[in-house]
């Protein structure tokens, strides 16, 4: 009982100010979401979502883990962790390189011939995603939550402006979303550049470890414990592939709505994920933008507060989770149509049985945070590809008899494979003794 109130006023100041941002950050892209629907028609809005959840599917593939597995390795390492850089340059230049040129291969023989245009102009979103990751993790390694809670607003910002304007000018038409967004991405890119590139040469202003060590006395070797990029790959394969299969695992259900009963169902669809989209912001923004850096940290040099943060955090996430969930239920027949128009009504029956996913995504955010090491995140990669496969398995089955209603129905069960996994990780890697120091 002796550790939170130390800082207290700190945290909860930080925590508020990521708060903040999120909601306003979801906001924006719930407005988004909103303008471009009724814009655009559920056909073709229907095809953008899809599009783009696709390219958002592959996207994880740049960097392939290593923005976590820096939080993981600057947490046990602190300033020695510098040595992961410069194979980590190379690490990012075949994995970007990789990931593009799947998206490319996909657009010309296996996407449908209405999305192939969408998905090479959507190409930059992969650069895009891959640079909001790698400044995140850097501001989260210095603990700037004010610089963190601006940098998290930039895309959805930018994004509501082309849905503005879209507004603003009818006659343009979903390729000039497309394109909006793909210009959006490399600005992003660009802006982050600069801030990767001082990283890279080890100019960061790391927390919680103490001042920088005095440089190498003369006739010292910097580089000698500097490992290969071959090195990176064999630590940090855990993360990415946790990073790819969640996005599959998530954004899959919009894919396949599509592709088995076309673009007007999928926009139904993919207007209930982007209201639970906004929704997963809440868990995200404690587990993920604020606590993950000091986890990482508390887990190797202070497990006694470890265990409380988890402890609290998981009674947190469960009340908050069953009280938004209730709210969702309660709201969406009314909500969907003044926020999307009449011709989305059928969101409502989608979203009263993802109301059921927040209560459970809550909880697997904070019981997973207990899962931070390499053999955690092994164990992480197994239940995130079990529950993949069973959201992809019921698609299948479901969605040709009950389209959008069985793949919200697909959605919840894989949320709950997921959350009943964490838990057997928990229990499993952790046990009783150890939780309760």
């Amino acid at each position: 009982m002796t550790y939170l109130p130390q800082g207290w006023h700190r945290a909860a100041g930080a925590i508020s100010l990521l708060w903040f941002a999120t909601a306003l950050g979801a906001g924006m892209a719930f407005l988004t979401q909103a303008l471009l629907a009724r814009e655009l028609g559920p056909a073709g809005y229907g095809l953008f979502t899809s599009s783009l959840a696709m390219v958002s599917m592959v996207a994880p593939l740049a960097g392939f883990g290593l923005a976590q597995f820096w939080l993981k390795v600057y947490g046990a390492e602190g300033w020695a962790a510098d040595r992961w850089l410069r194979p980590s340059l190379r690490f990012l230049a075949v994995t970007t390189a990789l990931t593009m040129s799947i998206v490319v291969v996909w657009a010309g023989v296996g996407a449908p011939a209405d999305a192939a245009s969408t998905l090479v102009i959507l190409l930059p979103v992969v650069l895009g995603v891959l640079a909001a990751s790698l400044i995140s993790t850097k501001l989260r390694l210095e603990e700037r939550h004010g610089a963190l809670a601006l940098w998290q607003l930039a895309t959805p910002g930018s994004r509501m402006m082309v849905a503005i304007a879209l507004m603003l000018v009818p006659t343009l038409a979903g390729r000039f979303v497309a394109f909006g967004f793909a210009v959006i991405s490399l600005g992003v890119a660009a802006l982050a550049t600069p801030q990767v590139w001082a990283m890279l040469r080890g100019e960061m202003r790391l927390h919680g470890h103490g001042p920088r060590p005095a440089a190498p006395a003369a006739g010292v070797h910097r580089d000698v414990d500097a490992p290969r990029a071959w090195s990176v790959w064999s630590q940090a394969w855990a993360f990415g592939l946790s990073a790819v299969l969640y996005p599959v695992f998530f954004q899959i259900s919009t894919v396949l709505v599509k592709y088995f009963d076309g673009n007007v169902q999928a926009g139904i669809f993919g207007i209930a994920l982007a209201v639970m989209t906004a929704i997963y912001l809440i868990p995200s923004t404690v587990f993920q933008k604020y606590l993950l850096s000091k986890q990482h940290r508390w887990a190797v040099h202070d497990p006694k507060k470890f265990w409380l943060v988890y402890r609290r955090g998981n009674v947190i996430m469960l009340v908050a989770g069953i009280v938004l969930g209730g709210l969702v239920a309660l709201l969406a027949r009314w909500a969907v149509p003044l926020a999307f128009g009449e011709k989305y009504r059928a969101v409502t029956p989608v979203l009263m049985v993802l109301a059921w996913c927040v209560p459970i995504r809550f909880m697997s955010t904070g019981v997973g945070s207990a899962l931070l090491s390499e053999r955690h995140m092994r164990y992480r990669v197994f239940a995130m590809g079990l529950s993949a496969l069973v959201v992809i398995v019921l698609n299948v089955l479901l969605i040709p008899t009950h389209h959008e209603i069985g793949a919200a129905i697909a959605t919840v069960v894989g949320e709950s494979v997921l959350l009943l996994a964490l838990y057997g990780g928990v229990q499993r890697f952790h046990p009783p003794r150890e939780r309760a120091s």
